[in-house]
């Protein structure tokens, strides 16, 4: 289980956003991270939080992050947000949730010549790369999100 946390604000957000993940820390015990924006700039801190809170862990980096935009999560499985870029710009996602037919849309992203994915130990892939893909894949994007649904 885990959970995500945004801020979107006219000023500095990391305080805020530091404490929205910080109230899901509960729900995860493996993976925390959060990434902000700042005209354009990413910064982005991924922490292990198996055997620390995750306050203590993200302290330092409250201190030297800043942003009116920002994204984090508590995750029991993949180090996340990942910071990407496409034709569409570059940007932070993060995904909280079980992908029944991951194989299935893989496959499909590999038919329409997307390149690769990164595995993560355990031979598996990151799920939230997996998303960003889709993301970045807008004429199959719809077919696969009706993808997803129907197997949910």
């Amino acid at each position: 289980m885990g959970g995500f946390f945004g801020v979107a604000t006219k000023k500095d957000c990391v305080l805020d956003l530091f404490y929205g993940i910080d109230y899901h820390s509960h729900l995860g015990t493996r993976r925390a991270g959060m990434a902000v924006c700042d005209r354009g700039e990413f910064q982005r801190a991924i922490h292990n939080i198996e055997n620390s809170p995750f306050r203590t862990k993200f302290d330092k980096d409250v201190n030297e992050m800043e942003g009116n935009l920002g994204i984090g999560c508590i995750s029991d499985y993949e180090p996340q947000p990942l910071i990407g870029r496409s034709h569409h710009g570059t940007y932070a996602i993060t995904t909280v949730g079980k992908i029944n037919n991951l194989d299935q849309i893989e496959k499909l992203l590999f038919e329409k010549g997307h390149s690769h994915f990164l595995e993560m130990s355990g031979g598996d892939i990151n799920a939230t790369e997996l998303v960003a893909s889709l993301v970045n894949q807008k004429e199959i994007f719809l077919m696969i999100l009706l993808l997803v649904c129907y197997s949910l």
